[in-house]
C-alpha cells in the first residue's frame, strides 16, 4: 500500500518524520506500510510456503522518483526475524538502513520496523529482497525503480508500457530446509526450475502489446545462483540502462543476466500480428532449465499457450567467449544525462589516481569437516551485534578491523572471523575480483556503484591494465566474473558507512563468501553520515543502548 501525502494521512507523516535524521523538506515523501506473511504459492506447479508481502508474492513494485523520500513500514508477521535489503539503491550516508544483519537489527516475529531511505541522486531498475537466512528463496523480492525527475532528458522517447520482469532460479524445497542443509555444512542441490515473476513451468500469464508501439522492459535476475539467458522471440531488444546508468543504445537478440543484476530494455513491436515467446533459461550449466512466457499482439487472430517443454534455445558454440564479448559491449552512455541535467561522462575515473589496489580471490574448503567459502582466506561469520551499531556505539570485541588481507596469502588455509576492512572516504579504490574456480561468480557492493573496467580469462597482472577501458566503462553495483577469469573494477568511496561486498551466490555467500567494508571519515560530520535514526533497532550487545535524539 502507498499514500500520496494528503490530508488522511498527516497525523501518520508527523509521526514517522519524528523518527527520521535525515529529513529533506524540499523532496517528497512516499509512505508505504508493507506485512510479511507466510502463504501458499506453486511456482513450480507444487504447492509450497511463501514469504508474501501484502498478500502479493512477488512483492508489490516501488515507484519513486530521484530524491524522493521512501517511508517504507514493513511488519513481521513470520515466525523468525526478517530483513528487507534494496538491491543497488545507494542510501547516501545511511547504511543503518541497508538491511543485512552487518547494518541492521532483524525485525522480531510480531514487530515491525519503519524503513526511512532517500533515493539520493539515482535513476533506474533495480530490486528489493529478503537478506536473511535463505528467505530469498521463498519469495519476498519486488521491483524498484526510480524515475528521472520531470525537468531531467532521459534519451530515448516515454514508451507505451514498462513492465517488471523478476527472473530466477528456484527451489522446490522450503526455505528452512535449505538453511538446514547449509548449517549441516552440505552444498545445496541444484535448483528445479526458472521462474518468471514468480511462476514457473506452469506460467501461462501473456502481455498484449500493439504494433508499432515500443515497451520498456526492467529485468532483474533475483534467483540463488544461475546466470539467466533473456530473450524474445523475432524480436531485438536495445539495451538503454543498466542499475541506474544509461547505456549506448546497442542491439541485443538476447541478453546474459547474472545474479543479482539488473537490465532495462525497450523493444518495438515489429514483427507480424501473432504471439511471440519470452523465454528465461540457464547459462553455464550441464541440465539446461528455461521456462517462458508470451507476448500477445493485440490484433492476433489466434493465440498460442507456450509450454517451456516445446521451446527451443539455441546456444552459441562457445558460450564463454560469447558472454565475454557481450559483456565488453556494455557501456556509458557519456552524453545522456543521469539523474543530474549534467551528462554521465563528466566524470572522468579514468584520470583519477589510484588510492589502493584490493586484489578478492574467492575459495571453497572444507572446515571442521563443514564446507566453508571466503574471501582472501576469510569465511565471514556474523558478529552478536550489527557491525554498524557496534562501531557506532564504540562495543569492542565484535570485530576487528583490518581483519581480512588486500590481497589473497597462498598457503594459509581457511580460517573463520567476521571480516571488515577499513577504507577511507573519498579513497579511489581499484578492485581485482579474480576467480580460480570453474563457476561463474557474482559480487555485489552495497552503497556504491562502480566502473566495470576490465575482464578476461587466466589470472590477472599489471600489465591486464593495458586492456582497461578508462573512457566508457558501464556504471554499476554488481558484476559477474567468469570462469577462470578476472573482473577489474574502479569506485570511488564517496559514501560514508558499513557496507557489505558478498557474493551474489547465495549459499556461497551465507556459508562466508562475504565482508564489510568500513568506510571511514574522521571529521563526524552530518555533511558525511546521518546520525543512528532514533527508530532504530538495538539487539545484541546494543540492546542496552540508547539511540541519539
Amino acid at each position: 500500500m502507498c499514500w500520496w501525502l494528503n490530508g488522511a494521512v498527516w497525523t501518520m507523516m508527523m509521526m514517522t518524520i519524528s523518527i527520521i535524521s535525515f529529513v529533506q523538506a524540499d523532496d517528497p515523501y512516499r509512505f508505504f506500510d508493507w506485512r510479511v506473511t507466510y502463504g501458499n504459492i506453486s511456482p513450480l506447479g507444487i504447492p509450497q510456503r511463501g514469504i508474501l508481502i501484502n498478500g502479493q508474492y512477488p512483492g508489490p513494485d516501488i515507484y519513486s522518483v530521484t530524491n524522493d523520500n521512501l517511508i517504507i513500514n514493513v511488519h513481521n508477521d513470520l515466525d523468525e526475524p526478517f530483513l528487507l535489503s534494496w538491491n543497488g539503491v545507494q542510501l547516501r550516508k545511511n547504511s543503518y538502513q541497508d538491511g543485512v544483519y552487518g547494518t541492521t537489527c532483524p525485525i522480531p516475529p510480531g514487530k515491525n520496523y519503519t524503513y526511512a531511505i532517500q533515493v539520493k541522486d539515482q535513476i533506474g531498475s533495480f530490486f528489493y529482497f529478503p537478506s536473511l537466512a535463505v528467505h530469498k528463496a521463498a519469495g519476498g523480492f519486488g521491483g524498484f525503480r526510480i524515475l528521472s525527475r520531470p525537468r531531467i532528458p532521459v534519451p530515448f522517447p516515454e514508451p507505451a508500457g514498462d513492465f517488471t520482469f523478476l527472473i530466477g532460479d528456484w527451489f522446490k524445497h522450503d526455505h528452512k530446509v535449505l538453511k538446514a542443509i547449509l548449517d549441516r555444512g552440505h552444498k545445496l542441490p541444484l535448483p528445479q526450475g526458472v521462474l518468471i515473476n514468480g511462476q514457473g513451468v506452469s506460467y501461462m500469464s501473456s502481455i498484449t502489446v500493439h504494433k508499432g508501439k515500443t515497451y520498456r522492459f526492467r529485468i532483474s535476475n533475483v534467483g540463488l545462483q544461475h546466470t539467466l539467458n533473456f530473450r524474445i522471440q523475432g524480436h531485438q531488444m536495445k539495451l538503454v540502462e543498466v542499475e541506474g546508468t544509461h547505456t549506448v543504445q546497442s542491439m541485443y537478440t538476447s541478453l546474459d543476466i547474472h545474479v543479482g543484476q539488473s537490465y532495462s530494455v525497450l523493444v518495438t513491436m515489429d514483427q507480424p500480428d501473432q504471439d511471440y515467446d519470452i523465454v528465461v533459461s540457464t547459462k553455464f550449466v550441464a541440465k539446461k532449465l528455461l521456462v517462458s512466457s508470451t507476448i500477445h499482439y493485440s490484433n492476433s487472430r489466434h493465440s498460442h499457450s507456450s509450454s517451456a517443454n516445446s521451446v527451443h534455445v539455441q546456444q552459441p558454440a562457445d558460450e564463454l567467449d560469447w558472454s565475454i564479448k557481450q559483456a565488453r559491449s556494455i557501456r556509458t552512455n557519456l552524453t545522456a544525462s543521469g539523474p543530474r541535467p549534467n551528462p554521465q561522462g563528466s566524470y572522468h575515473y579514468g584520470r583519477i589516481k589510484i588510492s589502493r589496489t584490493l586484489i578478492l580471490e574467492s575459495s571453497a574448503a572444507l572446515v571442521k569437516r563443514k564446507q566453508r567459502y571466503a574471501i582472501n582466506g576469510v569465511s565471514f561469520v556474523p558478529g552478536d551485534t550489527p557491525l554498524k551499531l557496534a562501531d557506532y556505539f564504540k562495543i569492542k570485541g565484535v570485530f576487528k578491523m583490518g581483519s581480512i588481507p588486500d590481497k589473497p596469502r597462498r598457503g594459509r588455509g581457511m580460517r573463520m572471523e567476521t571480516s571488515v576492512m577499513g577504507a577511507h572516504h573519498r579513497d579511489f579504490l581499484e578492485i581485482i575480483f579474480q576467480n580460480r574456480e570453474k563457476i561463474v561468480q557474482s559480487y555485489h557492493l552495497d552503497g556504491y556503484s562502480f566502473w566495470v573496467v576490465g575482464t578476461d580469462r587466466g589470472t590477472w597482472s599489471k600489465a591486464s591494465r593495458r586492456e582497461y577501458n578508462l573512457r566508457d566503462a558501464i556504471s554499476r553495483s554488481t558484476t559477474q566474473v567468469y570462469p577462470e577469469s578476472w573482473t577489474a573494477v574502479y569506485v570511488a568511496l564517496d559514501n560514508v558507512g558499513m557496507w557489505n561486498l558478498r557474493s551474489e551466490y547465495w549459499a556461497r555467500q551465507y556459508l562466508g563468501q562475504q565482508f564489510y567494508l568500513r568506510v571511514y571519515s574522521p571529521t563526524h560530520s552530518l555533511r558525511d553520515e546521518y546520525l543512528l535514526p532514533k527508530n532504530a533497532l538495538l539487539c545484541g550487545r546494543a540492546s542496552n543502548k540508547h539511540t541519539t535524539p
